[in-house]
Protein backbone atom coordinates (compact mmCIF):
# COMPACT_ATOMS: atom_id res chain seq x y z
CA UNK A 1 0.00 0.00 0.00
CA UNK A 2 1.09 3.31 -0.78
CA UNK A 3 1.38 6.04 2.21
CA UNK A 4 -1.75 8.04 1.21
CA UNK A 5 -3.43 4.73 1.18
CA UNK A 6 -2.16 3.99 4.96
CA UNK A 7 -2.81 7.41 6.00
CA UNK A 8 -6.45 7.17 4.39
CA UNK A 9 -7.03 3.90 6.05
CA UNK A 10 -5.05 5.16 9.87
CA UNK A 11 -7.49 8.00 10.08
CA UNK A 12 -10.67 6.13 8.64
CA UNK A 13 -10.06 2.71 11.02
CA UNK A 14 -11.38 4.84 14.13
CA UNK A 15 -14.51 6.50 12.39
CA UNK A 16 -15.72 2.59 10.50
CA UNK A 17 -15.51 1.16 14.24
CA UNK A 18 -17.82 3.67 15.66
CA UNK A 19 -19.90 3.76 12.64
CA UNK A 20 -20.28 -0.38 12.63
CA UNK A 21 -21.09 -0.21 16.22
CA UNK A 22 -23.57 2.78 16.09
CA UNK A 23 -25.43 0.47 14.11
CA UNK A 24 -25.17 -2.45 16.06
CA UNK A 25 -26.70 -0.59 18.83
CA UNK A 26 -29.56 0.44 16.48
CA UNK A 27 -30.55 -2.70 15.43
CA UNK A 28 -30.76 -3.16 19.16
CA UNK A 29 -27.74 -5.99 18.94
CA UNK A 30 -25.93 -6.66 22.20
CA UNK A 31 -21.98 -6.17 21.96
CA UNK A 32 -21.08 -8.51 25.17
CA UNK A 33 -17.86 -6.83 27.16
CA UNK A 34 -15.47 -9.48 25.96
CA UNK A 35 -16.37 -8.38 22.16
CA UNK A 36 -15.75 -5.00 22.72
CA UNK A 37 -12.28 -5.47 24.52
CA UNK A 38 -11.23 -7.82 21.94
CA UNK A 39 -12.68 -5.52 19.20
CA UNK A 40 -10.97 -2.42 20.83
CA UNK A 41 -7.31 -3.89 21.35
CA UNK A 42 -7.82 -5.24 17.94
CA UNK A 43 -8.48 -1.67 16.35
CA UNK A 44 -5.65 -0.20 18.45
CA UNK A 45 -3.30 -2.52 17.82
CA UNK A 46 -3.69 -1.79 14.50
CA UNK A 47 -3.16 1.55 14.46
CA UNK A 48 -0.25 1.17 16.41
CA UNK A 49 1.27 -1.39 13.70
CA UNK A 50 0.07 1.11 11.18
CA UNK A 51 1.58 4.30 12.34
CA UNK A 52 5.11 2.95 13.00
CA UNK A 53 4.65 1.57 9.20
CA UNK A 54 3.92 5.24 8.19
CA UNK A 55 6.77 6.15 10.34
CA UNK A 56 9.49 3.70 8.79
CA UNK A 57 8.55 4.61 5.15
CA UNK A 58 8.65 8.19 5.59
CA UNK A 59 12.01 8.08 7.37
CA UNK A 60 13.36 5.51 4.74
CA UNK A 61 12.27 7.73 1.85
CA UNK A 62 13.29 10.48 3.84
CA UNK A 63 9.69 12.15 3.39
CA UNK A 64 8.72 15.68 5.20
CA UNK A 65 5.32 15.13 4.35
CA UNK A 66 2.66 12.95 2.74
CA UNK A 67 -0.67 14.26 1.64
CA UNK A 68 -3.70 12.62 1.07
CA UNK A 69 -7.00 13.64 -0.40
CA UNK A 70 -10.23 12.22 -0.89
CA UNK A 71 -11.82 13.25 -3.84
CA UNK A 72 -11.58 16.68 -5.95
CA UNK A 73 -13.78 19.15 -4.47
CA UNK A 74 -16.45 18.04 -1.67
CA UNK A 75 -17.67 21.68 -2.28
CA UNK A 76 -17.10 24.43 -4.55
CA UNK A 77 -18.44 28.00 -4.93
CA UNK A 78 -17.31 30.97 -7.20
CA UNK A 79 -13.80 31.13 -5.16
CA UNK A 80 -14.69 29.40 -2.42
CA UNK A 81 -13.39 25.47 -2.30
CA UNK A 82 -13.25 23.17 0.48
CA UNK A 83 -11.18 19.93 -0.20
CA UNK A 84 -11.09 17.14 1.97
CA UNK A 85 -7.62 16.37 2.38
CA UNK A 86 -4.97 14.86 5.11
CA UNK A 87 -1.60 15.54 6.07
CA UNK A 88 1.05 13.62 7.84
CA UNK A 89 4.23 15.48 8.47
CA UNK A 90 7.12 16.12 11.24
CA UNK A 91 4.48 17.53 13.87
CA UNK A 92 1.59 15.41 13.12
CA UNK A 93 2.95 11.91 13.09
CA UNK A 94 4.47 12.39 16.21
CA UNK A 95 1.38 13.36 17.91
CA UNK A 96 -0.70 10.74 15.91
CA UNK A 97 1.20 8.11 17.43
CA UNK A 98 0.80 9.30 20.55
CA UNK A 99 -2.33 9.54 20.29
CA UNK A 100 -3.26 5.72 19.07
CA UNK A 101 -1.19 4.67 21.44
CA UNK A 102 -2.65 6.21 24.17
CA UNK A 103 -5.97 5.63 23.40
CA UNK A 104 -5.51 2.12 23.30
CA UNK A 105 -3.74 1.78 26.98
CA UNK A 106 -7.13 3.67 28.31
CA UNK A 107 -9.32 1.19 26.13
CA UNK A 108 -7.26 -1.38 27.76
CA UNK A 109 -7.25 -0.20 31.12
CA UNK A 110 -10.95 0.74 30.52
CA UNK A 111 -12.11 -2.58 30.15
CA UNK A 112 -12.09 -3.59 34.24
CA UNK A 113 -12.44 0.15 35.29
CA UNK A 114 -16.12 0.05 34.03
CA UNK A 115 -16.51 -3.69 34.05
CA UNK A 116 -20.56 -4.45 34.49
CA UNK A 117 -20.71 -0.52 34.31
CA UNK A 118 -24.20 0.63 32.76
CA UNK A 119 -22.54 2.81 30.70
CA UNK A 120 -20.21 0.25 29.53
CA UNK A 121 -20.78 0.30 25.76
CA UNK A 122 -21.71 4.04 25.67
CA UNK A 123 -17.60 4.49 27.15
CA UNK A 124 -16.39 2.42 24.17
CA UNK A 125 -18.64 4.28 21.51
CA UNK A 126 -17.33 7.90 22.41
CA UNK A 127 -13.79 6.46 22.88
CA UNK A 128 -13.88 5.25 19.13
CA UNK A 129 -15.03 8.53 17.80
CA UNK A 130 -12.99 10.99 19.69
CA UNK A 131 -9.84 9.06 18.32
CA UNK A 132 -11.11 9.86 14.91
CA UNK A 133 -11.57 13.39 16.13
CA UNK A 134 -8.64 13.52 17.46
CA UNK A 135 -7.01 12.15 14.50
CA UNK A 136 -9.15 14.50 12.38
CA UNK A 137 -7.63 17.28 13.89
CA UNK A 138 -3.91 16.70 13.82
CA UNK A 139 -4.21 15.14 10.62
CA UNK A 140 -6.00 17.90 8.72
CA UNK A 141 -4.41 19.83 5.88
CA UNK A 142 -6.87 23.13 6.60
CA UNK A 143 -8.96 24.71 8.80
CA UNK A 144 -11.76 23.69 7.34
CA UNK A 145 -11.28 19.68 8.27
CA UNK A 146 -9.18 20.78 11.56
CA UNK A 147 -12.99 22.51 12.27
CA UNK A 148 -14.79 18.99 11.81
CA UNK A 149 -12.31 17.06 14.13
CA UNK A 150 -12.58 20.17 16.84
CA UNK A 151 -15.74 20.13 16.80
CA UNK A 152 -15.99 15.92 17.51
CA UNK A 153 -13.18 16.05 20.12
CA UNK A 154 -15.61 18.82 21.57
CA UNK A 155 -18.77 16.91 22.01
CA UNK A 156 -17.67 13.49 22.76
CA UNK A 157 -15.91 15.81 25.39
CA UNK A 158 -18.87 16.63 27.21
CA UNK A 159 -20.37 13.57 26.59
CA UNK A 160 -17.97 12.29 28.40
CA UNK A 161 -18.24 14.41 31.42
CA UNK A 162 -21.84 13.75 32.28
CA UNK A 163 -21.48 10.04 31.97
CA UNK A 164 -22.58 9.77 35.51
CA UNK A 165 -25.99 10.89 34.60
CA UNK A 166 -27.78 9.47 37.31
CA UNK A 167 -25.66 12.61 39.11
CA UNK A 168 -26.84 16.27 38.62
CA UNK A 169 -23.30 17.43 39.40
CA UNK A 170 -22.17 15.48 36.10
CA UNK A 171 -24.44 16.93 34.05
CA UNK A 172 -24.39 20.67 35.00
CA UNK A 173 -20.68 20.85 34.86
CA UNK A 174 -21.10 18.89 31.03
CA UNK A 175 -23.46 22.09 30.34
CA UNK A 176 -20.96 24.62 31.69
CA UNK A 177 -18.14 22.93 29.84
CA UNK A 178 -20.31 22.86 26.71
CA UNK A 179 -20.81 26.19 26.82
CA UNK A 180 -17.21 27.30 27.44
CA UNK A 181 -16.76 25.18 24.33
CA UNK A 182 -19.03 27.25 22.31
CA UNK A 183 -17.74 30.47 22.91
CA UNK A 184 -14.25 29.60 22.02
CA UNK A 185 -15.47 27.84 19.06
CA UNK A 186 -16.96 31.09 17.84
CA UNK A 187 -13.19 32.27 17.47
CA UNK A 188 -12.28 29.33 15.54
CA UNK A 189 -15.63 29.97 13.22
CA UNK A 190 -15.17 33.31 12.49
CA UNK A 191 -11.18 32.67 12.03
CA UNK A 192 -11.96 30.36 9.04
CA UNK A 193 -14.39 32.26 7.94
CA UNK A 194 -12.06 35.69 7.92
CA UNK A 195 -9.04 33.53 6.31
CA UNK A 196 -11.62 32.20 3.46
CA UNK A 197 -12.94 36.15 2.94
CA UNK A 198 -9.50 38.24 3.32
CA UNK A 199 -7.21 35.61 2.06
CA UNK A 200 -9.37 32.96 -0.32
CA UNK A 201 -7.90 30.04 1.66
CA UNK A 202 -7.44 28.39 4.93
CA UNK A 203 -5.65 25.34 3.75
CA UNK A 204 -2.28 25.15 5.52
CA UNK A 205 -1.04 25.24 1.72
CA UNK A 206 -2.35 28.33 0.53
CA UNK A 207 -1.12 29.84 3.99
CA UNK A 208 2.09 28.80 4.33
CA UNK A 209 4.99 27.46 1.94
CA UNK A 210 6.94 24.79 2.29
CA UNK A 211 6.95 22.06 5.08
CA UNK A 212 6.79 22.23 8.67
CA UNK A 213 9.15 23.49 10.62
CA UNK A 214 10.38 25.38 7.94
CA UNK A 215 7.59 26.65 6.29
CA UNK A 216 6.94 30.34 5.76
CA UNK A 217 3.80 32.40 6.13
CA UNK A 218 2.40 33.79 2.97
CA UNK A 219 -0.38 35.87 5.20
CA UNK A 220 0.26 39.89 6.23
CA UNK A 221 -1.16 42.64 7.56
CA UNK A 222 -3.24 43.69 10.24
CA UNK A 223 -5.87 41.16 8.30
CA UNK A 224 -3.23 38.70 9.46
CA UNK A 225 -3.14 39.46 12.87
CA UNK A 226 -6.94 39.06 13.13
CA UNK A 227 -6.76 36.16 12.14
CA UNK A 228 -3.92 35.14 14.48
CA UNK A 229 -5.40 36.27 17.47
CA UNK A 230 -9.04 34.64 16.72
CA UNK A 231 -6.75 31.47 16.68
CA UNK A 232 -5.13 31.81 19.48
CA UNK A 233 -7.97 32.61 21.59
CA UNK A 234 -9.91 29.49 19.91
CA UNK A 235 -6.71 27.31 21.30
CA UNK A 236 -6.71 28.69 24.42
CA UNK A 237 -10.49 27.65 25.24
CA UNK A 238 -9.36 23.83 23.77
CA UNK A 239 -6.25 23.78 26.64
CA UNK A 240 -8.23 25.57 29.21
CA UNK A 241 -6.19 28.85 28.96
CA UNK A 242 -6.68 32.29 29.74
CA UNK A 243 -10.19 33.14 29.51
CA UNK A 244 -11.02 29.63 29.68
CA UNK A 245 -9.15 28.60 32.48
CA UNK A 246 -12.21 27.55 34.80
CA UNK A 247 -13.56 24.49 32.69
CA UNK A 248 -10.87 22.26 33.06
CA UNK A 249 -11.79 21.35 37.14
CA UNK A 250 -15.16 20.57 36.02
CA UNK A 251 -14.52 17.85 33.49
CA UNK A 252 -13.34 15.72 36.18
CA UNK A 253 -16.85 14.61 36.88
CA UNK A 254 -16.20 12.36 34.22
CA UNK A 255 -14.65 8.52 34.61
CA UNK A 256 -11.07 8.57 35.23
CA UNK A 257 -9.79 6.76 31.91
CA UNK A 258 -11.87 9.48 30.08
CA UNK A 259 -10.00 12.51 32.22
CA UNK A 260 -6.79 10.59 31.35
CA UNK A 261 -7.25 10.53 27.40
CA UNK A 262 -8.86 14.19 27.38
CA UNK A 263 -8.01 16.27 29.96
CA UNK A 264 -4.27 14.57 30.56
CA UNK A 265 -3.26 13.08 27.07
CA UNK A 266 -4.70 14.46 23.69
CA UNK A 267 -8.13 16.99 24.05
CA UNK A 268 -6.27 19.46 25.88
CA UNK A 269 -3.01 19.38 23.73
CA UNK A 270 -5.28 20.17 20.34
CA UNK A 271 -4.92 23.84 21.14
CA UNK A 272 -1.38 23.64 21.68
CA UNK A 273 -1.15 21.80 18.51
CA UNK A 274 -2.91 24.38 16.24
CA UNK A 275 -0.37 27.00 17.36
CA UNK A 276 2.51 24.73 16.15
CA UNK A 277 0.55 24.49 13.01
CA UNK A 278 0.16 27.90 12.53
CA UNK A 279 3.69 29.20 14.21
CA UNK A 280 4.47 31.48 11.10
CA UNK A 281 1.33 33.26 11.20
CA UNK A 282 1.40 34.08 14.50
CA UNK A 283 5.04 34.87 14.81
CA UNK A 284 4.48 37.69 12.00
CA UNK A 285 2.02 39.54 14.43
CA UNK A 286 4.11 40.99 17.86
CA UNK A 287 -0.18 40.99 19.58
CA UNK A 288 -1.00 37.81 18.29
CA UNK A 289 3.02 36.22 20.03
CA UNK A 290 2.54 38.56 22.82
CA UNK A 291 -0.85 37.60 23.54
CA UNK A 292 0.23 33.51 23.40
CA UNK A 293 3.03 34.50 25.80
CA UNK A 294 0.75 36.48 28.43
CA UNK A 295 -2.07 34.10 28.39
CA UNK A 296 0.26 30.94 28.71
CA UNK A 297 2.73 32.32 31.67
CA UNK A 298 -0.57 34.29 33.94
CA UNK A 299 -2.59 30.54 33.71
CA UNK A 300 0.65 28.79 34.74
CA UNK A 301 0.78 30.98 37.50
CA UNK A 302 -2.37 30.79 38.87
CA UNK A 303 -2.29 26.99 38.09
CA UNK A 304 0.40 26.18 40.44
CA UNK A 305 -0.91 28.21 43.24
CA UNK A 306 -4.73 26.15 42.80
CA UNK A 307 -2.70 22.60 42.36
CA UNK A 308 -1.28 23.23 45.39
CA UNK A 309 -4.42 23.52 47.51
CA UNK A 310 -6.38 20.89 45.76
CA UNK A 311 -7.70 18.48 48.30
CA UNK A 312 -8.53 15.54 45.31
CA UNK A 313 -6.32 14.31 43.30
CA UNK A 314 -8.38 14.19 40.16
CA UNK A 315 -8.30 18.31 40.60
CA UNK A 316 -4.91 18.75 41.25
CA UNK A 317 -3.32 16.77 38.62
CA UNK A 318 -6.02 19.14 36.33
CA UNK A 319 -4.66 22.03 37.66
CA UNK A 320 -0.91 20.82 37.35
CA UNK A 321 -2.07 19.87 33.27
CA UNK A 322 -3.61 23.21 32.55
CA UNK A 323 0.21 24.84 34.37
CA UNK A 324 2.26 22.87 31.66
CA UNK A 325 -0.11 23.52 28.81
CA UNK A 326 0.53 27.39 30.18
CA UNK A 327 4.07 26.73 29.70
CA UNK A 328 4.18 25.03 26.22
CA UNK A 329 2.14 28.11 25.34
CA UNK A 330 5.02 30.25 26.47
CA UNK A 331 7.80 27.50 24.45
CA UNK A 332 5.65 28.14 21.56
CA UNK A 333 5.47 31.78 21.75
CA UNK A 334 9.02 32.60 22.41
CA UNK A 335 9.36 30.39 19.42
CA UNK A 336 11.35 26.88 21.09
CA UNK A 337 9.13 24.52 18.51
CA UNK A 338 11.41 21.22 19.35
CA UNK A 339 10.72 21.55 22.99
CA UNK A 340 7.35 22.38 22.82
CA UNK A 341 6.65 19.26 21.22
CA UNK A 342 8.74 17.47 23.27
CA UNK A 343 7.37 18.57 26.44
CA UNK A 344 3.80 17.88 24.95
CA UNK A 345 4.56 14.77 24.04
CA UNK A 346 6.29 13.55 27.34
CA UNK A 347 3.62 15.53 29.06
CA UNK A 348 0.94 13.50 27.78
CA UNK A 349 2.46 10.35 28.42
CA UNK A 350 3.10 11.44 32.45
CA UNK A 351 -0.09 12.69 32.73
CA UNK A 352 -2.31 10.05 31.58
CA UNK A 353 -0.12 7.55 33.65
CA UNK A 354 -0.91 9.59 36.12
CA UNK A 355 -4.22 9.86 35.58
CA UNK A 356 -5.09 6.21 35.42
CA UNK A 357 -2.83 5.51 38.85
CA UNK A 358 -4.43 8.23 41.22
CA UNK A 359 -6.67 5.56 42.68
CA UNK A 360 -3.85 3.58 43.70
CA UNK A 361 -1.76 6.65 44.87
CA UNK A 362 -3.62 7.50 47.15
CA UNK A 363 -4.00 4.09 48.94
CA UNK A 364 0.19 4.24 48.16
CA UNK A 365 0.47 7.83 49.70
CA UNK A 366 -1.15 6.49 52.99
CA UNK A 367 0.75 3.89 53.41
CA UNK A 368 4.41 5.85 53.18
CA UNK A 369 2.45 8.52 55.15
CA UNK A 370 1.47 5.92 58.17
CA UNK A 371 5.47 4.54 57.42
CA UNK A 372 6.50 8.02 57.86
CA UNK A 373 4.99 8.38 61.57
CA UNK A 374 2.12 10.65 59.96
CA UNK A 375 4.57 13.10 59.09
CA UNK A 376 5.53 14.10 55.25
CA UNK A 377 7.10 17.12 54.52
CA UNK A 378 5.63 19.11 51.98
CA UNK A 379 7.18 20.24 49.42
CA UNK A 380 7.62 23.71 48.12
CA UNK A 381 8.15 25.44 51.38
CA UNK A 382 11.89 26.79 50.60
CA UNK A 383 10.07 28.63 48.02
CA UNK A 384 7.09 30.43 49.85
CA UNK A 385 9.97 31.40 52.99
CA UNK A 386 11.27 33.74 50.22
CA UNK A 387 7.90 36.12 50.08
CA UNK A 388 6.68 37.93 53.20
CA UNK A 389 3.57 36.47 55.32
CA UNK A 390 0.91 39.00 54.07
CA UNK A 391 1.86 37.84 50.31
CA UNK A 392 1.78 34.25 51.47
CA UNK A 393 -1.44 34.64 52.86
CA UNK A 394 -3.01 36.59 49.88
CA UNK A 395 -1.87 34.19 47.98
CA UNK A 396 -3.50 31.06 49.09
CA UNK A 397 -6.45 33.27 49.41
CA UNK A 398 -6.52 33.52 45.88
CA UNK A 399 -5.65 29.45 45.58
CA UNK A 400 -8.28 28.24 48.01
CA UNK A 401 -10.92 30.72 45.60
CA UNK A 402 -8.89 28.82 42.64
CA UNK A 403 -8.65 32.74 41.23
CA UNK A 404 -12.35 33.59 42.05
CA UNK A 405 -12.63 32.82 38.20
CA UNK A 406 -16.28 30.96 38.76
CA UNK A 407 -18.05 33.95 40.68
CA UNK A 408 -16.39 36.52 38.23
CA UNK A 409 -17.82 34.95 35.04
CA UNK A 410 -20.99 33.98 36.57
CA UNK A 411 -21.55 37.62 38.18
CA UNK A 412 -20.72 39.56 34.72
CA UNK A 413 -21.61 37.02 32.16
CA UNK A 414 -23.60 34.36 33.19
CA UNK A 415 -26.34 36.10 35.31
CA UNK A 416 -26.29 39.02 32.75
CA UNK A 417 -26.87 36.94 29.58
CA UNK A 418 -29.52 35.09 31.49
CA UNK A 419 -31.24 38.39 32.47
CA UNK A 420 -30.63 39.74 28.89
CA UNK A 421 -32.13 36.54 27.36
CA UNK A 422 -35.26 36.42 30.11
CA UNK A 423 -35.95 40.11 28.93
CA UNK A 424 -36.04 38.61 25.38
CA UNK A 425 -39.03 35.85 26.03
CA UNK A 426 -41.10 38.74 26.50
CA UNK A 427 -41.22 39.27 23.15
CA UNK A 428 -41.52 35.22 22.27
CA UNK A 429 -45.84 34.89 21.45
CA UNK A 430 -47.37 33.13 24.17
CA UNK A 431 -49.85 30.34 23.56
CA UNK A 432 -53.24 30.06 24.71
CA UNK A 433 -53.40 28.03 28.36
CA UNK A 434 -56.83 27.72 28.82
Amino acid sequence: MSLQQLSLTLIATPGITFLLLSLLWLLGVPVSERAMSRLTKLVYAFLTVLAGIIFYKMWQDDLHSVHAAIGDHWFKVAHYEFPLTILLDRLSLPIVTITVILAGVVGAFSVRYLHRDPGFFRFFLLLHLFTFGALLVFMADSLDVLLGGWEIVGITSVLLIGFFQCRPDPVRNALRVFATYRVADLFMLMGVFLAHHWFKTASWNGMFSGDWPGHVNNLSGFAATIVAVLLVFAASGKSAQGPFCGWLARAMEGPTPSSAIFYGAISVHAGAYLLLRIEPLLHSSAIATGLVIFIGSTTAFLGTLIHRTCADAKTSLAYAAQTQLGLIFVEIGFGWTTFAIVHLVSHALLRTLQFLRSPSMLRDYNRVHAAAGGRIDPTGEHYESLLPKKIQLWLYRVALGRGFYDPIVDRFIVTPAITFARFLSLFEPRGDKS
